[in-house]
């Protein structure tokens, strides 16, 4: 179960971070873009270190501090989801 778990937040990161390079690439040629609440709800549901990996690496939202300081604290849950999800598979980890 715990594969299961990993392999989904990994992909939903990989997802997240290729939708925010998409919107931000949308914005430069003033095409149809990808509504704020798509981002909210792919970086809410498993892609939150994917969404500030993207935010960060594209420059796209910075200006916006919902999402400065959501999806960083997404990054961080995940993150700790991640290390917990871990370490209580491999206890020898620190």
């Amino acid at each position: 179960m715990t594969e299961i778990i990993l392999i989904f937040i990994l992909l939903m990161s990989i997802i997240s971070f290729l939708v925010m390079g998409y919107d931000k690439s949308q914005a430069k040629k003033h095409k149809q873009r990808v509504s704020e609440r798509t981002l909210w709800t792919l970086a809410i549901f498993g892609g939150g270190i994917g969404a500030y990996l993207g935010m960060q690496l594209f420059r796209h939202k910075t200006k916006h501090t919902n999402f400065r300081v959501g999806f960083l604290m997404l990054l961080i849950l995940y993150g700790f989801l991640l290390f917990w999800l871990v370490k209580a598979n491999n206890p020898m980890i620190i």
